[in-house]
């Protein structure tokens, strides 16, 4: 009979199991980022740039639905 059959019989609560989160390695992190940033340097220019035109249409959009009603 397996632990927790045996638990469950006797009217015992089931065993907590300790929960640890994976440790997060911020250096290893910001190294990968880093790294690929000098090997493709257009990411940041095209990021901006899509930014940009989302808040252009976005604006425009908003203009646009206003100066109808």
């Amino acid at each position: 009979m397996g632990e927790a059959k045996r638990r469950k019989n006797l009217g015992l609560p089931p065993r907590e199991k300790e929960f640890e989160l994976p440790k997060f390695n911020k250096e290893k992190v910001k190294k990968k980022v880093r790294n690929t940033l000098y090997k493709y340097p257009i990411i940041p220019f095209v990021f901006y740039g899509v930014a940009i035109i989302i808040l252009f249409v976005g604006v425009f959009s908003v203009i646009k639905y206003y100066s109808k009603v």
